[in-house]
């Protein structure tokens, strides 16, 4: 079949033009042929038949990613991905589902897609949730359309989504938001640079100061916490040491056998004794 299609095992790599008029210039299956090459692999797990039916649909591959390079990435990232996707489609192609490989494909070459215009259209990653994901591509179309949007257009574009307004307006924003550099940039030209967030998000925690700022004031609480301790009386302060203190937290059931009590003594002790501490602590 291969040889009857005349499939090259390779295209050109040097230049993304040359790549594509490649792509256009393979020979592109019939749908018997189509039906038997995915019989083969389904059946069979031939992969000289997976690899013609990859190749004869990459030209389908372009002509999707080529709808894609508003978003700024490069057309042979998007046709890698593309590709990719393709690959998925055709290992998951029942032939005796009654439709064409290029119609089941489609899908998964545009989520694949999806995935790395999510991933690389900025630093931080701009949807993350299903309802975010289908707004960051038909929320682009329409604001080239209309510019900002009204509150009619926002419930408008909500409602033809199925998502809340409140998602669309976030959107809107990340949309319109850019990616700062951390550090700045470095213009010489510029007597007064925009402000980095190195400037004003200083990690401060290995600092020091910090660190011994933060061991004096746990020091200076436990010493108050002991201290009050000190001014209870002792089966209260045992019941606490027993209840909160000590590696094996005793039950109300186990203080009350100790102490020749009810369990719920032992909770009022308990009770009344915390909230001496709290006064003595607050103080």
């Amino acid at each position: 079949m291969s040889k009857e299609l005349a499939i090259p095992t390779t295209l050109p790599t040097g230049s993304i033009d040359a790549y594509i008029s490649a792509a256009y210039q393979l020979p592109m299956l019939s749908a018997e042929q189509e039906h038997d090459l995915a019989i083969r692999l389904r059946h069979e797990n031939d992969l000289e038949a997976a690899r013609v039916l990859v190749m004869s649909h990459l030209r389908f591959v372009v002509r999707v990613a080529r709808g894609y390079t508003g978003y700024g990435l490069a057309l042979p990232d998007l046709i890698q991905e593309g590709t990719v996707g393709l690959m998925k489609a055709v290992r998951r192609f029942d032939p005796e589902m009654g439709v064409r490989l290029v119609s089941f494909a489609v899908h998964w070459i545009k989520a694949e897609i999806h995935e790395y215009v999510l991933r690389n259209w900025r630093i931080v990653k701009v949807a993350t949730t299903k309802a975010q994901r289908k707004l960051f591509f038909n929320l682009r179309s329409s604001k080239k359309r209309l510019g900002w949007f009204s509150r009619e257009e926002v419930e408008g574009v909500a409602e033809e989504l199925g998502v809340k307004p409140e998602t669309v307006l976030e959107m809107e924003a990340r949309l319109n938001n850019h990616d700062v550099a951390f550090d700045g940039l470095n213009d010489g030209d510029d007597d007064r640079p925009p402000a980095a967030p190195a400037g004003y998000l200083p990690d401060m925690r290995m600092e020091p100061a910090i660190h011994l700022e933060r061991a004096d004031h746990e020091q200076k609480q436990n010493e108050r916490l002991y201290q009050a301790l000190e001014g209870l009386d002792e089966r209260s302060r045992s019941i606490l040491q027993a209840r909160w203190l000590g590696e094996k937290k005793a039950t109300l059931h186990e203080l009350a056998e100790r102490y020749g009590v009810s369990a719920e003594r032992i909770r009022q002790i308990e009770k009344a004794a915390m909230n001496k501490l709290k006064g003595q602590l607050a103080a």
